[in-house]
């Protein structure tokens, strides 16, 4: 352990994965995060700064771009490097954040330290609490090394508030830079277990054997309005979640397969249901999860709340044309958890397998890439997460400010066409973001809000 306190280089560094037991490098970190809440002694100062990691090249509140993206080509996913060489993607840099509170919502983290301890695996394999209960709250898994223990904490809950309601403006762009197609829509999500904010908690009783309603709904444009889909996932991570979907042509709901879950839900697109927050299928239709590697990585977990802009849109730049990006923030998160796993309950998935990058303090995906069928890079997944406060303004969630993704790219290698999608504070169509909002079910998660979402 000495060789990482002296005569670190960073040659070493991107070797650390093999060089210790648990995370962290000078200190365990969930023993002192779970005591301190910071990670300043976890780590060295050449994880913590990207100042010291590149001897100055690159200094936080800077830009990478194609001129300097050489001296953190390391610290970058294979899609983000390509983005910045070679497509005009440029990265504002930040400092590292470094207080544990600040990387997710309030009430989570702290469910995450007072249920530490009490997760484990069913014979099944579903995560329960330890009297056999579905999950309390919080991270299952805090701190964890293991690539299954960490797919399971994130698909347990993805947002990570007891109901979620995104309002989302979202650009497919070709591969000469042009969008060809603009889409608002929004997005409802609601825990029925593990809950820690709504009443009742930790369970609502009524859907206890549910792990997660999801409802997509599409505002704009005219040939798109009204379309709109309902996921409802059984907590048994064995089963397929029931797909519905409304069609306004037909105006009537009907039932999907559950199993086409690599398909675009609105042409252009290049995200599909598979792809939501790197864990958007259950976690048993994957398998051979397992992790490759660990190292620090540059990605997107603060600052990205655009408060200047009314409704919190983000500006654009790169590609042909200048439209192709979001304006990027990014900082060195100090150590991810690299981990794959394989869709083994879709015979016809064109993925063949998917790389995920874990933020090992709070078990979020910060990057993600998928592979086709011959192992050639697919498409990826980017975005940013944080709270939306800036040291001026700030958007409450209730006592605190709201913690939650602020926009993100899913790029396809092989056709070069870019999705974006930016959260927005509300939309023509009336959709507010918000989160713990008790009313979202009725609203947005049932056959009668998703007719009624649909005809209006």
């Amino acid at each position: 352990m000495a060789r990482w306190i002296s005569g670190i280089s960073r040659r070493n560094l991107l070797r650390y994965s093999g060089s210790f037991v648990g995370a962290g490098v000078l200190a365990p970190l969930w023993s002192t995060i779970a005591k301190t809440g910071e990670i300043q002694k976890v780590y060295p100062d050449e994880l913590l700064s990207i100042d010291s990691y590149t001897k100055g090249h690159i200094n936080a509140g800077g830009m990478i771009t194609a001129d300097n993206v050489e001296y953190v080509k390391k610290l970058l996913e294979p899609a983000k490097y390509h983005h910045v060489k070679n497509m005009g993607r440029k990265l504002k840099v930040l400092t590292t954040t470094t207080e544990w509170m600040k990387l997710g919502p309030w009430e989570y983290l702290e469910a995450t330290l007072k249920n530490q301890g009490k997760a484990i695996f069913s014979e099944k394999g579903n995560v329960i609490n330890d009297d056999g209960k579905p999950w309390i709250g919080g991270h299952p898994f805090p701190g964890t090394q293991n690539a299954l223990e960490l797919f399971a904490g994130l698909t347990l809950s993805w947002g990570r508030h007891d109901t979620s309601l995104y309002a989302m403006k979202e650009y497919d762009v070709a591969n000469n830079g042009k969008v060809d197609y603009e889409y608002d829509l929004a997005w409802a999500e609601l825990s029925p277990v593990g809950r820690v904010v709504l009443d009742p908690k930790p369970y609502w009783n009524e859907h206890i054997d549910k792990l997660r309603f999801n409802t997509v709904v599409y505002t704009s444009p005219a040939s798109e309005r009204g379309a709109s889909y309902l996921n409802i996932w059984d907590y048994d991570q064995h089963k397929l979640p029931d797909l519905y979907g409304y069609v306004p042509s037909f105006r009537r709901i009907r039932q999907f397969p559950s199993n086409q879950r690599f398909e675009p839900l609105v042409p252009g697109s290049a995200l599909y249901l598979s792809d939501a927050w790197a864990a958007g299928d259950p976690l048993h239709t994957w398998g051979n999860y397992k992790v490759i590697g660990k190292q620090p990585l540059l990605a997107g977990v603060s600052g990205g709340w655009n408060s200047i802009h009314s409704n919190w849109e983000h500006g654009i730049h790169g590609g042909q044309r200048g439209e192709t990006f979001f304006d990027s923030v990014v900082e060195l998160v100090p150590e991810t958890i690299v981990c794959e796993a394989e869709p083994i309950g879709f015979a016809r998935s064109p993925v063949s397998k998917k790389r995920v990058w874990f933020d090992v303090r709070n078990g979020m995906p910060v990057a993600m890439v998928t592979y086709d069928r011959q192992g050639k890079p697919f498409r990826s997944f980017d975005g940013c997460y944080g709270l939306y406060e800036d040291g001026v303004n700030a958007f409450m969630d209730g006592k605190h400010p709201y913690w939650s993704w602020a926009y993100l790219h899913a790029y396809e290698f092989q056709s070069g066409r870019m999705t974006r999608i930016e959260q927005v504070k509300e939309l023509d169509s009336g959709h507010v973001s918000s989160a713990n909002n008790d009313s979202i079910y009725n609203e947005y998660l049932t056959h009668a809000a998703l007719q009624r979402l649909g005809r209006s």
